[in-house]
């Protein structure tokens, strides 16, 4: 996949994240993972910052790693978006037996989990 693809995929994906949280009602996360450390908002945009920068670094030195770094990086930015424009990040997908989460989550728990994946794997 040629790297204006990723960038098509990236914007899909945070469009697709944005959407939903639109359209679904949400729970208002000021915290971080599982709900931990309410209230620290700015924190959390600085930190989000910070690995996005991390990440599209990674992307681009890495280029068996690239789909793993795209959702990373849809999932950063989507939340990223939230913090910035509403102080919370808007949680919606409720399995009652975890807490509350969005897509921007998911795509970023996959993108890890597909990094681990490469790295057990010996990519």
């Amino acid at each position: 996949m040629k790297e204006w693809k990723y960038f098509l995929l990236i914007i899909g994906l945070i469009i697709a994240d944005q959407i939903t949280k639109y359209y679904f009602g949400f729970v208002k996360n000021t915290g971080g993972a599982f709900g931990i450390f309410q209230g620290y908002n700015f924190v959390f945009i600085l930190v989000s910052f910070a690995a996005l920068i991390g990440f599209i670094f990674y992307f681009a030195k890495n280029e068996k790693e690239r789909l793993a770094c795209s959702l990373i990086i849809s999932g950063i930015i989507g939340n990223l978006i939230d913090r910035i424009a509403f102080g919370y990040v808007r949680d919606f997908i409720d399995l009652r037996v975890w807490p509350v989460f969005n897509i921007a989550d998911s795509l970023m728990v996959v993108g890890v989990g597909l990094i681990v994946w490469g790295m057990i794997k010996g990519k």
